[in-house]
């Protein structure tokens, strides 16, 4: 995949001028339909121990969940940990990760959120941005915000969540009667574009299959 920056981008910046960073390129998130079917979708894992910081990517075929490509990268931890913050630590072993497809993903999902951050500026909407490629976030907790009503206890069900009076994700269930999953756009993707990949990715667990690739791909590497 060719990773071409619009800019330069400089991660060795202080947290307050990387929240101005996130504050400058919130405008430029774009929600829209998908421009295509999905074929393929890459999944990707960011590990950090010690001084390193790992990039796992894997690449999967959509509807059988079959694996195309896959690429890992290793570098020098870039940024504290800082909560809110966590793309400065997480972009910069992505991005040579990605140059190393030989494949270029229709569709990003990274173990994360996108809009439903604090600035409306999480890893998904950075790494989007940055590349102008639709990406999405699914990710385990929350990070802000509250589900809006009760969801049902079906594979399927999902409800908004709500921070400050704005849909900035869907609580999906992936899983019937395991606990949900949050689900966020990145960037060049509608909400409901993402709970659709994030449903067809997801025949048998919790954790949709690209970034539960991703990871295992990270673990087999350490």
């Amino acid at each position: 995949m060719h990773v071409d920056l619009q800019d330069d981008h400089d991660w060795d910046v202080s947290p307050d001028e990387a929240k101005k960073i996130q504050e400058r390129l919130t405008p430029e998130v774009v929600e829209g339909p998908l421009p295509a079917d999905v074929e393929t979708v890459a999944g990707i894992d960011v590990s950090i121990r010690d001084d390193t910081a790992q990039a796992a990517i894997s690449v999967l075929a959509l509807p059988e969940m079959e694996r195309v490509d896959e690429a890992v990268h290793r570098c020098d931890v870039p940024f504290p940990y800082v909560p809110g913050l966590l793309s400065f630590r997480e972009t910069p072993p992505v991005l040579p990760a990605l140059e190393q497809l030989s494949v270029t993903p229709d569709v990003l999902m990274t173990d994360s959120h996108g809009l439903a951050h604090p600035r409306r500026f999480g890893f998904a909407c950075h790494l989007g941005v940055l590349l102008d490629h639709p990406t999405f976030g699914v990710a385990k907790s929350i990070l802000v915000g509250e589900p809006e009503g009760t969801l049902g206890t079906e594979k399927g069900s999902r409800v908004p969540l709500e921070d400050k009076g704005e849909t900035v994700g869907a609580v999906l269930r992936t899983r019937t009667d395991v606990n949900p999953v949050y689900v966020s756009v990145g960037h060049r993707i509608t909400l409901d574009d993402a709970v659709s990949v994030t449903l067809a990715c997801s025949p048998r667990y919790k954790i949709p299959e690209p970034t539960r690739q991703a990871h295992k791909l990270s673990r087999k590497q350490k």
